[in-house]
């Protein structure tokens, strides 16, 4: 019954941090049909698509078509998506994401909650280590961008249980118990490879640091222990590399693997300051929010623990200095902390010695934290217990939960004021509503904003659609010019017309239109579709839908139909139709001029029709003549 009580209240948790869309429709309504959201609606929708037409859901030529896309290469959390087919099918992927974003935590919390009590027999404090790991900053800020990778940590837990069985207590069998660890490592690998990964560094260093103490403080029960230790380590290393040989193997060699450097400027995106652990930390740009899927106040640091949650774990350790337990999780939150600083210039940090490491070079690392918060919630919760065993009666229960206060409340504050999350609905550009489901069979659209472009809700609209086509590009770690082969000069041209950073939009010179046309070719794009969607977020339209409208007029050399809203050259055949050479600035001003007269996001014919006559202007203009 307990048990029930607990997982019940953490699910009761999940659903208050996701009540806006469940009030407002959880089939409709999410954290953005953009960013990052629209990625993991994209890995929800394939495998359901997949399984339904027998298809392989771990790759798929609708995203980055030709070449495809490998989900086991990418962050596609297939041990979610999986299990929610069912779901997908029914409601469709923002139901399935949703189902996981409330799901995920209370689960994670609730696995924590059974590790706990291994050394934490009070049910309260065991219930609040749970609680803040499964609802810990560092779950809470990667939620409010669907990185559900490193939301659901609840395999985490579950392997501490195993390596404690194996290690320490050894009741059962240390076959058995190597070979539930084995299978906990596979499960772990369909969620996230790279916490996976961690976590794999984190044991290596626990058990070295383990064997280093057993030799210099306890030699008799080191040498009691290290048998059965072995066999199990051995045989869960043996279980995991045979059940993951395939798995991996397609990941890193399949087709479309990503090889060397996932994310070009993983040590960009990098890990922690110090302050991080105590400071609320920093307000994200507006930009940098509506481009990564969420549009509610950016949470904290990540990484915050606040000093009073320090404080008592610090004063507890002192306190009760013989319990080994609290030395051992304290070593490993303050190692995991260490981990997670960001390499800079000048400094040398630990995250350094997998610099030049073959997979582990991926490893971003703040993540370290999602070990550095499960040994705090063990921490917590031992200090409890111990608080609460000194007088085990009211008093005792009292000033435990007081103390429980101390530690957690003021983290609830900091957080408990920007949540729960703001849920958009995800809304369809007309065209992609009307008339993309009616689509044959075998069409690949280039759509604006191009999806690697930074502003990914093509990938939203395609995954809502239920895959009725394929689509040039993509984002995520794929989505980057470096991966585009010979495509690329065409791949930084789109990016420049959608989303031009830094950088002018192209103006339709000889060398942009001929990059753009051979990329269009690599891909084998049959349909170029610029959809308008006045109702849209400004930045989820693209730069400027009408002044792209012009510019692929003059790359494709013809004009578009208008359907439902949006721009549309059909059955392409690029070489059979020369591109249309403009004179400088008719790009500009002939948006302008359409602009002007429609509005900024209407789709009509004037830019492009004025960028043909311009054209047919030049060319009947004798050369030498103004």
């Amino acid at each position: 019954m307990t048990f029930v009580v607990v997982g019940l209240l953490y699910l009761a948790v999940g659903f208050a941090l996701w009540v806006h869309a469940w009030a407002a429709g959880a089939s409709t309504h999410t954290l953005c049909g953009c960013g990052d959201p629209a990625l993991f609606l994209w890995f929800f929708q394939w495998p359901a698509t997949a399984l339904a037409h027998g298809q392989n859901p771990f790759f798929s030529t609708a995203l980055f078509h030709p070449g495809g896309i490998n989900l086991l290469a990418q962050t596609s959390v297939t041990g979610l998506s999986l299990p929610l087919v069912p779901v997908t099918w029914i409601w469709g992927p923002i139901a399935s994401l949703n189902v996981a974003s409330t799901v995920a935590p209370a689960i994670t919390a609730f696995t924590a909650f059974v590790a706990v009590r291994r050394w934490a027999r009070w049910t309260p404090a065991a219930f609040l280590g749970g609680l803040l790991y499964g609802f810990s900053p560092f779950v809470l800020t990667n939620l409010e961008f669907a990185h559900l990778m490193t939301v659901a940590l609840m395999m985490l837990p579950l392997i501490l249980i195993a390596l404690d069985e194996i290690l320490f207590r050894q009741r059962h069998s240390a076959v058995w118990s190597g070979v539930l660890l084995g299978l906990l490592v596979f499960v772990q690998f369909f969620l996230s490879t790279e916490v996976l990964a961690i976590a794999a560094v984190m044991v290596a260093l626990g058990v070295l640091v383990l064997v280093l103490a057993g030799l210099l403080f306890d030699r008799v029960s080191l040498r009691r222990l290290a048998p059965h230790a072995a066999t199990g380590l051995a045989v869960g290393v043996g279980v995991g590399a045979v059940l993951l040989a395939w798995p991996v193997w397609y990941a890193l060699a399949g087709p479309a693997h990503l090889s060397g450097l996932v994310w070009p400027d993983v040590g960009i995106i990098g890990g922690f300051v110090p302050s991080s652990f105590v400071s609320p930390g920093r307000e994200a740009p507006s930009v940098f929010l509506a481009l990564g899927g969420y549009e509610g106040t950016p949470l904290p640091s990540e990484a915050y623990l606040g000093w009073s949650l320090l404080a008592v774990l610090a004063v507890g350790t002192v306190a009760f200095f013989r319990d080994r337990r609290l030395w051992f999780f304290g070593f490993a939150l303050v190692a995991s902390a260490v981990w997670s600083l960001g390499i800079r210039r000048g400094e040398w940090v630990p995250a350094r010695l997998l610099d030049h490491l073959p997979v582990l070079e991926n490893v971003i690392e703040q993540r370290f934290m999602a070990v550095g918060f499960l040994a705090a919630a063990v921490m917590l919760a031992v200090v409890l217990d111990r608080v609460h065993g000194l007088l085990p009666d009211w008093r005792g229960a009292l000033g435990a939960l007081a103390l429980g206060a101390v530690a957690l409340v003021p983290m609830a504050v900091v957080f408990g004021e920007r949540l729960p999350f703001v849920m958009r609905p995800v809304v369809l550009p007309r065209w992609y509503a009307q008339v993309a489901p009616t689509l044959p069979p075998g069409r690949v659209l280039l759509s604006y904003p191009a999806p690697f472009s930074g502003i990914q809700s093509a990938m939203a609209w395609q995954a809502v659609n239920r895959m009725h086509y394929s689509q040039a590009g993509g984002g995520g770690p794929q989505g980057v010019a470096r991966r585009a082969g010979s495509a690329a000069p065409g791949f930084e041209v789109l990016t420049r017309l959608a989303f031009p950073v830094g950088s002018r939009p192209p103006t339709a010179t000889a060398s942009e239109v001929a990059a753009v046309r051979h990329a269009l070719g690599v891909w084998e794009v049959t349909t170029v579709v610029i959809a308008t969607d006045p109702g849209a977020p400004r930045l989820q339209q693209g730069s400027d839908p009408v002044y792209a409208a012009a510019f692929m007029t003059a790359a494709l050399g013809r004009l578009p139909t208008v359907q439902a809203g949006a721009f549309v050259w059909d059955h392409l055949r690029l070489a059979a139709q020369a591109p249309l050479a403009v004179p400088r600035g008719t790009l500009t001003s002939c948006a302008l001029a359409a602009e002007a007269a429609a509005g900024e996001a209407e789709a009509t014919l004037a830019a492009p029709s004025c960028v043909a006559l311009a054209a047919r202007q030049a060319a009947t203009v004798p050369a030498g003549l103004p």
